[in-house]
């Protein structure tokens, strides 16, 4: 029986990779695979691994392999190269969203983001890095489940919770809901690199990253821990919103930071009051989202009502982008797919972002 590729890639996609509790394939750590008669060969980066947990690597590959084709003659290079150590590197896009203040919908905007990408089809993960406010579990209604913890090799990891249909992460699914949470810089830099480096992430197309208001310490770990694809910007009409809303957004820019604005949404553009759907009231003002994609030179993916459905859907724990027969699910669905545009464009006009150092000025 000859030796099918195909099948010794899907034994690799079975082998843990020690760094990130994922699979080889899917972080892309084989290269040169080859097969020829009865000949296997293919390098593994093992970039930052201890040699005994190498040798122990080595092992469960070639036990593996074996025991699928015992006739095997195995060639087995482990290469030290850093380029393939970037974290999270099964995942495509990281897109962070983030505003200058509280309270203009960013959680909102980013689960219901996060499961309108799903809805068009994509592999999605929802970060939630707001880690004093974490809204996210409340809105899948997942507050009272806790993230399974699992060992690889000797290593603990966390394995994101999923629910409908994408893989989660969050402080409030691991403290005490009503416990609260007092950090520090340090502290709170070191929860956001082990939702990172901690968490077993599957391949994503998206991975949606919540972030707390303004420009603190969680969105500096952020750019100095991996690559953000691009940012989304969260606003509402109104002057002061917007302000603030530009503060955000100049951090992104920064000359040592330089993550790209794929888009801003204007949240709560208008009131609709429930028993007169017709009517729509501009209580926060107009044009904010414009003025802040000018000044950012990109796309205002879309302007979202203030209705009281979004926020009942959203205290229900389940999103209204799920509700097929509501209209106003169409509205985020939208945003979806003119984000998903954008993040495709960014892609194709802009070369990945790197992750960058930051001096924090005291």
């Amino acid at each position: 029986m000859g030796i099918d590729s195909n099948k010794i890639v899907a034994i690799l996609r079975g082998i843990t990779d020690p760094n990130s509790g994922n699979d080889l394939v899917a972080m892309k750590l084989v290269e040169q695979l080859k097969v020829e008669g009865a000949s296997i060969s293919f390098s593994v980066n093992t970039a930052g691994l201890p040699e005994t947990t190498k040798f122990e690597l080595h092992e469960k590959i070639n036990t593996a392999i074996l025991a699928a084709y015992p006739q095997a003659k195995l060639n087995i290079h482990f290469t030290h190269e850093a380029k393939n150590a970037r974290p999270l590197s099964q995942i495509k896009n990281i897109i962070a969203v983030a505003s200058g203040k509280g309270g203009v919908g960013k959680s909102t905007v980013s689960t219901n983001l996060a499961l309108g990408l799903k809805k068009l089809g994509a592999k999605v993960g929802l970060m939630d890095a707001d880690l004093y406010g974490p809204s996210v579990p409340t809105m899948l209604n997942i507050a009272d489940k806790k993230p399974e913890i699992k060992q690889v090799y000797n290593r603990h990891r966390i394995i994101p919770i999923e629910q409908y249909g994408i893989h989660t992460i969050s402080i409030g699914n691991i403290v005490d809901p009503e416990a609260a949470v007092v950090l520090r810089g340090p502290r709170l830099g070191g929860i956001i690199k082990q939702f990172v480096n901690e968490v077993i992430w599957p391949e994503l197309d998206y991975l949606i990253i919540d972030l707390p208001p303004g420009t603190g310490d969680i969105q500096l770990t952020l750019v100095q821990t991996i690559p953000l694809t691009g940012a989304i910007i969260v606003t509402t009409p109104q002057k002061v919103a917007v302000a603030d809303a530009i503060k955000a957004m100049n951090m992104f820019r920064l000359d040592n930071i330089k993550v790209p604005i794929v888009g801003i949404v204007e949240n709560m553009s208008w009131f609709i009051p429930e028993d007169q759907p017709e009517k729509k009231y501009k209580i926060f003002g107009e044009g904010g989202g414009k003025t802040l994609a000018k000044k950012a030179e990109c796309a205002l993916l879309g302007q979202l009502p203030l209705i009281s459905e979004i926020r009942a859907q959203s205290d229900s724990g389940r999103p209204i982008v799920l509700d097929e027969e509501n209209d106003v699910s169409k509205f985020f669905t939208k945003l979806a797919m003119r984000a998903a545009e954008q993040i495709q464009v960014r892609n194709e006009l802009l070369p990945p972002t790197q992750i960058v150092g930051v001096n924090i000025q005291k």
